[in-house]
């Protein structure tokens, strides 16, 4: 909703595989651009903040020594924040650092981005989320647009999930007279 032109061409695109059809499985997967935002999106907005592990023997992590038997709670916030892999604007919604993939995003460090978790404990239900986020996004952008109530408020919290406190407040405007 901030981001209005993004909204644009994520309407644009959606429009050009679907038209006004409800969305299928083989366009969903054409939908680079949505998927360049929802990257974005996570990357800066993650659906949880760590990861929790166990340290089963000691290690040593750079100049930290972790003892044997601990659990530790790493933060997705800070490698998907890092000016290390993202550059100098780390804070900022730029979709486009997605353009040519998220390995090409991350140069090639898979650790850097993990909304969902890495390796054989990443979330099975990443895929059907993602799938359902597009279907869900490509039927309001047929029919809306939206745009940030005048009374939101961005504040979000860490409940199980990262959430806003003051729910999303947003207008939809529909596009045709008939929606």
């Amino acid at each position: 909703a901030i981001h209005g032109d993004w909204q644009e061409k994520a309407r644009r695109e959606v429009i050009d595989i679907f038209g006004n059809q409800n969305p299928h499985l083989e366009g969903i997967a054409k939908l680079k651009i949505m998927t360049m935002i929802i990257n974005e999106t996570l990357r800066l907005y993650g659906p949880s903040s760590g990861l929790p592990r166990a340290v089963t023997r000691e290690v040593q992590l750079g100049k930290l020594l972790l003892p044997a038997n601990i659990d530790i709670l790493p933060l997705n916030i800070g490698l998907h924040r890092d000016p290390h892999f993202w550059g100098d604007d780390v804070h900022h919604f730029k979709p486009e650092r997605f353009a040519e993939g998220i390995a090409k995003a991350t140069n090639y460090t898979p650790a850097a981005f993990l909304p969902f978790g890495l390796g054989p404990r990443s979330c099975v239900g990443m895929t059907f989320a993602t799938i359902e986020t597009k279907v869900a996004l490509s039927m309001i952008l047929q029919r809306y647009t939206i745009t940030l109530s005048p009374a939101y408020v961005h504040s979000p919290i860490p409940i199980l999930t990262l959430r806003p406190q003051h729910e999303i407040q947003v207008i939809l405007q529909p596009i045709h007279s008939n929606a």
